[in-house]
């Protein structure tokens, strides 16, 4: 059954440079094919899976560090994406693939898709009332995202929006028998976002909470 989900993105062309545009002519070696890249792969000790990394950079250093889990990252950006397969290209890192587009579109309609960890930083806000529908942190999504996830999992959520994090806690009532849920200061061996330095610099607070499977 294929699911119509409201955009929580905007589809912006936006501004790509020529070496980003040469990079992405390297997508379709890192592009993910079924969930069989990732269940497949004996290499690594953990899957993870990362919706919407932006620009890449901070993502690229958490990555690299944990060199034993492989990631599913997903961006709809293709400056981005172009930036981010640079990275992998110069550091010869082998524990990225790439999902071009809506990760709801692959993860909650194709089958198999299962995660040790998940990291959502700094989704959309969408700060308008009118908007609010769009948020990816929904109830639907929380809902969904339950069955892909291994036991013992966990999932990283932040966001600079305080009546976004006040919407996550009140639709996170709902799922306190499915969730462990703690307000933390930061991911552990994690960078700020460029979004959350963003936030901070604007005045704003960082909220971040982690969603333990029970």
């Amino acid at each position: 059954m294929r699911y119509n989900f409201l955009p929580s993105f905007v589809r912006r062309k936006g501004r790509i440079t020529k070496l980003q545009e040469k990079n992405l002519n390297f997508l379709k070696d890192y592009l993910i094919k079924d969930s069989s890249t990732l269940n497949d792969n004996r290499s690594f000790d953990k899957t993870a899976l990362e919706i919407g990394f932006g620009n890449g950079e901070d993502f690229f250093s958490f990555a690299k560090e944990k060199n034993k889990t492989l990631f599913l990252a997903s961006e709809v950006y293709k400056s981005g994406i172009g930036n981010l397969i640079g990275k992998i290209r110069e550091h010869s890192l082998e524990n990225i693939c790439i999902y071009e587009g809506d990760i709801r579109d692959l993860i909650f309609e194709e089958e198999g898709f299962r995660f040790d960890e998940v990291y959502i930083i700094c989704p959309d806000p969408w700060p308008k009332d009118r908007h609010h529908k769009r948020r990816l942190l929904s109830r639907d999504f929380f809902e969904r995202i339950q069955s892909c996830l291994k036991p013992n999992s966990f999932i990283f959520l932040s966001t600079d929006w305080e009546n976004y994090a006040f919407q996550i806690q009140d639709v996170l009532r709902d799922f306190e028998d499915k969730f462990s849920i703690e307000n933390v200061k930061q991911i552990p061996g994690r960078e700020l976002s460029k979004f959350q330095k963003k936030g901070i610099k604007e005045g704003r607070d960082i909220y971040t909470f982690k969603l333990s499977l029970i």
